[in-house]
């Protein structure tokens, strides 16, 4: 596109003249702009290149450049824009921009390199020049500089340095541009590459901890996460640096590369500028994260569709997190590389072993040997003339507490070619795998490595489908393989007491289990089945009895497996969403488990499950449900049944709450004794008996009907608030009401009242603080609320809707509306459960609602699973009967199922 002359009338002012020049230079630049990137993004699409479409954006922001250039130096007085005084700037691109690589939302990094005696003219063409681009909303990073300014901030600036390693002329004067780059690699590059590599590797380690560390977390950023374009660029900053090369292709001839995985880098490199322009070009900004809705944007831009049980976004994350694996096998090779060049200290990526105890003595295998306290092969052919080495290496590692050298992780990459049928059957090498996996050292640290050779999936083919494979929903924080992975982890910290405190029941009972390897091979093998048709845990449960006896596990051990891999959601479903109190939760819960060997397995299995989901998952509540329903059924497994639900232990609890209350007068404690009926003394623990009846007791004498009560419990991560009122249907719709409106996220609900027609009702919100002043601050404000709406001082719709909650679910995630009734799971209750799209208020729209059905709600369970909603309602009709009628079911039904659709009953 060639600009038109930028002329004005001779008989305007010159202000006005300035401003018809600029007004008209940026209309044609920013054609010129969107035609460009139009161009690209055709190309993108027609030709699914990421590096065209990048290179493709930078070739026309150079020719956007250039001509801006032209016109403002032949706009502005003095001598015409050919001459060498018409151009006294040199124009040098830096950075990413550098490297001749842009995607649509990318910043313009610029070096003005000036003369040492710059002519009066250069400072206002980099004015208007700059703000020609600024017009255009670009955002610019600039600096001006002389060759000798660019030396010396470069000797002291890691970050200028690098963006000087990229420097590309694009105008100007070419012979200063080549003096700066001539005394850049003089001055500043000669004999500093060690310090470079130490300086960029832990440059990444610290951006990386700031995105996530994980390259497998399920939103990860495009240009900082770990596995994404930076690590890309950081290599090759340093393979340029240190080798002094300016392609891939060029690392081949360093010895840096092989020829394959020059072709690696190329295509890791298309891949993640394919996406990170279309995540560009479909957000209209320049936005780095694969966020959940942006997820779906890019996979459809890409063109996946679902298949084989695989939605097509999650096919294309899939993808996504192969290519991170790839980058970090890369990572893996330059620093290989480093090291024998001695550019490096240290391997970044052991440092976890550093912690571990080494074992004394020597290899005990011919095959390998110790390079730099890191277990590598002895010769070339070692994997070649007994593949089983290949399971023995790390096997070696594990019991030596050794990393694995990067030269011998390159070659099990290069080498599971000999992984088939005759090695999976080995039984050394089965033998090698499962003393890896149970291992009483860092299990979670070695098979990870595996993992990332490609070995672990090559020997276990069914853990090979799930690697790299995510779950889209935000519950899960990992891929498949990396949660087992960090399952297995979990595990270890429990066997190896090292979690006592957090897990004190898991603890004392873990070295009871006799069948320990069926445990670990349960938590690896649990979500193994994950993106298949069927439910994954019946097919799970298929795969443990293929894979058991491959392993060497007797038939006792393959059955304890493959039942645990079968029912290894239901202790954490149960705990979470069922009355632990009703008799009937726990006998049938027992009839399933049947043993207490079972019960301590599933019990630990399910801590290592819901652990390994991801930061912040488990809370000390989950761990107290969960140890009521262990204590509970161990009881029932034990005999102990008729002791524990008798109605005589009523009269036992009455006894201990009046030994605890000195204070009152037996005719006192009678009274308040005959106030609640067995269901309350038999389901509250005595401590909280004891406090409710000091509470009620104040509020009382206090002549108060309506009262409310706040304790903070950091070791559960929940704060317990207690509301004594007159009863009434709405009751709880009120209380779930002010809750939404201040902001409190409710875990769990008890629900009692009295004979006498008091409400005492606690319920149980999720932590919002770890200080305790600042959580009973928040908690105090729910309470303020709950009270105000109990005596009718405010309308509890109207807080709800004007609550704007920072808890936003994407857009792109859709859960169907499920409503669940059931009569036989309490002897007492009906039990409804419901299943939706979380969203602000849904709580309180269907306690709302179950109210208006004139439904009494004994007790309720609030479970959050990312964006889905899981909630349970224990519920009678007004005269305290289960809701039997077929009729009165389905009207329950069509009250709920568009509540949790989104609207409104």
């Amino acid at each position: 596109m060639t600009m038109p002359a930028m002329t004005a009338a001779t008989d305007a002012p010159p202000p006005a003249r300035e401003a018809d020049f600029r007004t008209r230079l940026i209309g044609t630049l920013r054609d010129r702009l969107e035609t460009g990137r139009a161009e690209a993004e055709a190309l993108l699409v027609k030709s699914g290149d990421g590096l065209a479409c990048a290179s493709a954006l930078s070739t026309a922001m150079d020719g956007l450049i250039v001509e801006a250039h032209r016109a403002v130096t032949a706009n502005l007085p003095g001598p015409s824009a050919g001459t060498d005084a018409g151009d006294p700037i040199t124009i040098v691109a830096t950075g990413g921009y550098g490297r001749g690589m842009m995607a649509p939302g990318s910043d313009v990094d610029l070096l003005l390199l000036m003369p040492d005696k710059a002519s009066p003219r250069a400072g206002a063409v980099i004015e208007q020049l700059l703000y020609a681009l600024w017009d255009l909303k670009l955002k610019v990073g600039h600096a001006t500089r002389t060759v000798d300014e660019c030396v010396r901030e470069a000797r002291s600036d890691m970050t200028i340095r690098t963006a000087l390693l990229e420097a590309r002329f694009i105008l100007g004067d070419r012979a200063l541009f080549d003096r700066m780059q001539a005394r850049f690699a003089k001055d500043v590059v000669r004999g500093s590459a060690a310090q470079f590599v130490e300086a960029k590797l832990r440059e990444r380690e610290t951006r990386v901890n700031r995105a996530g560390h994980s390259r497998y977390l399920v939103e990860p950023n495009v240009k900082d996460g770990k596995g994404g374009l930076r690590d890309l660029n950081t290599l090759f900053w340093i393979a340029k640096y240190v080798y002094r090369v300016s392609t891939p292709e060029e690392c081949v001839a360093a010895g840096l590369f092989t020829a394959d995985e020059a072709e690696l880098f190329r295509r890791c490199e298309e891949f993640l500028w394919r996406v990170r322009c279309h995540l560009h070009f479909a957000t209209g900004r320049a936005e780095e994260r694969l966020s959940f809705d942006n997820q779906r944007l890019v996979a459809q831009r890409f063109g996946y569709k679902a298949r084989t049980g695989l939605s097509g976004v999650e096919r294309f994350m899939k993808a996504y997190f192969s290519i991170a694996k790839q980058v970090g096998d890369l990572t893996a090779i330059v620093c290989a590389g480093l090291e024998a060049r001695h550019a490096k200290k240290r391997p970044v990526l052991d440092r976890v072993f550093g912690r571990l105890r080494r074992r004394r003595g020597g290899l005990e295998s011919p095959d390998f040997r110790i390079d730099n306290d890191r277990i590598t092969v002895a010769a070339q052919d070692a994997f070649q003339r007994d593949p089983v080495n290949l399971l023995r290496v790390f096997w070696l590692a594990d019991q030596h507490n050794l990393p694995l050298h990067p030269d011998a992780s390159r070659l099990v990459t290069r080498s599971l070619g000999l992984v088939g049928p005759r090695v999976r059957s080995d039984p050394e090498a089965n033998k090698l795998f499962m003393d890896i996996l149970t291992s009483r050292n860092a299990p979670e640290v070695v098979l990870r490595r595996m993992n990332e050779t490609g070995l672990l999936g090559r020997f276990v083919p069914d853990f090979g489908r799930v690697v790299s494979m995510m779950q889209f929903n935000m519950y899960h924080h990992y891929t498949v393989d990396e949660h087992l992975i960090r399952a297995i982890g979990v595990l270890a910290e429990i066997d190896g007491r090292r979690v006592e405190n957090e897990h004190p029941l898991a603890n004392r009972i873990v070295h009871m289990i006799r069948r320990r390897r069926a445990l670990y091979l349960a938590v690896f093998l649990h979500d193994i089945a994950k993106g298949r048709l069927e439910d994954h845990s019946i097919a799970g449960e298929e795969i443990a009895r293929k894979l058991g006896p491959r392993l060497g596990l007797d038939a006792t051990e393959v059955e304890t497996v493959a039942w645990l891999v079968k029912h290894h959601l239901l202790m954490s479903m149960i705990a979470q969403s069922r009355d632990l109190s009703d008799p009937k939760t726990i006998s049938a819960f027992a009839e399933v488990v049947q043993t207490t060997e079972r019960l301590k397995m599933l019990l630990v299995l399910t801590i290592a499950d819901i652990k390994a989901v991801g930061p912040g998952v488990w809370t000390g509540w989950k761990g107290e449900l969960l140890r009521t329903l262990y204590n509970e059924t161990e009881n029932v497994l034990t005999g102990g049944e008729s002791d524990r639900f008798h109605p005589a232990r009523i009269s036992v609890i009455h006894a201990n709450l009046r030994a605890a209350l000195p204070e009152w007068s037996d005719d006192s404690f009678a009274a308040y004794s005959a106030r609640f009926y067995p269901s309350y003394w038999l389901k509250t623990v005595p401590e909280r008996q004891i406090a409710h009846a000091r509470f009620i007791r104040e509020m009382e004498e206090a002549g108060r009907t309506v009262a409310t009560k706040v304790e903070t419990d950091a070791f559960r991560g929940v704060t317990e608030i207690t509301i004594a009122s007159p009863d009434h249907p709405r009751l709880l719709a009120i209380i779930t009401g002010a809750c939404a409106a201040a902001g409190g996220n409710i875990v769990d609900a008890q629900i009692f009242t009295s004979a006498d027609g008091l409400a005492l009702d606690t319920i149980f919100l999720s932590r919002a603080f770890e200080a305790d002043d600042d959580e009973v601050r928040r908690a105090m404000r729910v309470a303020t609320a709950i009270e105000r709406a109990l005596r009718s001082e405010v309308r509890i719709a109207d807080l709800v809707a004007g609550r704007k909650s920072s808890k936003k679910v994407p857009k792109a995630f859709v859960v169907p509306a499920e409503v669940l009734i059931d009569n036989d799971l309490s002897s007492r209750h009906t039990v409804i459960e419901v299943s939706g799209l979380d969203r602000p208020g849904l709580l309180y729209e269907l306690t709302t609602a179950l109210g208006q059905m004139n439904l009494n709600i004994a007790s309720a369970h609030v479970a959050t699973f990312g964006e889905r909603a899981a909630d349970v309602f224990y519920v009678t009709d007004l005269l305290g009967t289960k809701i039997t009628q077929p009729a009165r079911q389905s009207a329950i039904r069509r009250g709920l199922k568009p509540i949790l659709d989104g609207g409104k009953a």
